[in-house]
């Protein structure tokens, strides 16, 4: 117990080094974001070219995996009679029937496309140019689990038990919190809702004519034409299918004992790439995001608007995944404790905000991270409640300084403790209950 004690206050004091220094060292989920594209749609090559352009959110790490970022919805077959996706529309809202066939076609693509086994790859820093020379290596898992190169050796793992726990926290701590995030989003223009508007009001103008034997029901429908003439507003359908990579003690055992090397062993690297059925990524999560009543006060041009539409809406579906799924929380750090003049605690600070989902009702654990020293194992423990603090919400959504919208000038979220002990820099945030937590 006394040695936890110490390795405790040491992460603590580290902490707290690294967030003087302006560090934010602290283990992200990994994610990997892809697009389903719509090349039939008027608008689907400014949607692609708004994601192309969007960096991955950055309370994560990005695992982004080259020449898997697009899925071209007129090459994809077996979904339904005709080809594509089940798809969003003006009108027409999916089915959990048609999500489903859409979830699991994707997986289905995903793992045809050994996509688990290239993100397992990266994971370990798979170079070369040929079975004869390539590879492997744990520098990546030492950056992002902030490990030492001994605690992840995998030749030194094999042969302790404590090793073993080494590695089998860093699978757990990182590998099994790799996810892939597939965005399919369609659009509404304000043409659209117009032009249906329009025949509606058509319709009802025709009828009311009949009635009446006036022209007032004529003037109607020349008036919806004229609101029909205009792009005045665009809004996104985004429906966001979420994959987690399956990593297991079965799937390790088969990679470090079969596959893995760090010297050149062509028959390893080549158990490695001609292995179709280990590494698979399984659906998990579903989200939908529709917002019928988004307005953008800023001026923008076309190509502007849907980066800042498409990108809001993407933020707002991985909250609800968060909350939704509990593997893919975010953590994130205390980064600073706010002090009066005098001394005394008035808050915690830390770079989320609106994007991240925080509201007025947003309540925080804090938890410590702690590696007990006889395992190598990694534990959270309990420290503190925190609320966001009503008027000191941080507006970070994209664009939010351009829209000028309240708390796009604060520099950070401020948070009031509502229960618990002290709370240091570095320790992290996270929403809601972790079941990893230990009091």
């Amino acid at each position: 117990m006394r040695r936890l004690l110490v390795v405790s206050v040491l992460c603590a004091i580290l902490g707290a080094q690294a967030m003087a220094q302006g560090e934010l060292s602290y283990r992200r989920n990994s994610l990997a974001t892809m697009l389903v594209f719509h090349p039939e749609d008027e608008f689907g090559g400014e949607i692609f070219k708004a994601f192309d352009s969007l960096p991955i959110p950055d309370k994560y790490d990005d695992h982004t995996i080259a020449n898997m970022r697009v899925i071209d919805n007129s090459r994809i077959y077996g979904v339904r009679r005709d080809s594509g996706y089940y798809k969003a529309t003006y009108g027409h809202q999916l089915t959990a029937q048609e999500l489903k066939k859409n979830a699991q076609h994707t997986e289905d693509l995903l793992n045809a496309a050994e996509m688990g086994k290239w993100m397992v790859a990266k994971w370990f820093g798979l170079s070369g140019d040929n079975v004869d020379n390539m590879t492997f290596n744990t520098e990546l898992i030492q950056s992002r689990g902030q490990y030492n190169a001994n605690d992840v050796d995998v030749a030194l793992a094999l042969q302790t038990t404590r090793g073993l726990a080494s590695l089998s926290d860093a699978g757990e701590e990182l590998l099994n919190q790799t996810f892939v995030l597939v965005n399919d989003i369609t659009y509404i223009t304000a043409e659209q809702e117009a032009q249906a508007a329009k025949v509606a009001m058509g319709v009802l103008g025709g009828l009311l004519d009949a009635f009446t034997g006036g022209s007032s029901g004529r003037e109607l429908a020349k008036t919806a034409g004229q609101i029909a003439d205009s792009f005045t507003g665009f809004k996104v359908k985004t429906h966001s299918y979420l994959y987690q990579l399956e990593w297991n003690d079965s799937i390790a055992a088969i990679f470090y004992q079969f596959q893995y090397t760090s010297k050149p062993d062509p028959q390893k690297i080549q158990a490695f790439l001609d292995d179709k059925t280990t590494f698979r990524l399984k659906y998990v999560a579903h989200e939908y995001e529709f917002d019928k009543k988004s307005v953008l006060k800023g001026k923008y041009e076309r190509t502007e608007l849907v980066r800042t539409i498409c990108a809001r809406s993407m933020d707002k579906n991985i909250v609800a995944l968060a909350k939704q799924y509990e593997d893919f929380k975010v953590k994130t750090p205390v980064y600073a404790v706010l002090t009066n003049k005098k001394g005394i605690v008035e808050g915690y600070a830390a770079k989320i905000g609106m994007k991240e989902g925080i509201t007025d009702g947003s309540k925080f654990q804090v938890v410590q991270r702690i590696q007990d020293p006889e395992t190598g194992k990694t534990k959270y423990k309990y420290v503190a409640t925190v609320k966001a603090k009503k008027g000191k919400i941080w507006d970070n959504r994209y664009n939010a300084v351009l829209e000028q919208d309240e708390g796009s000038d604060l520099p950070y979220t401020t948070f009031t403790k509502t229960a618990g002990g002290e709370i240091l820099p570095g320790m992290l945030l996270i929403e809601g209950k972790y079941r990893k937590v230990t009091e």
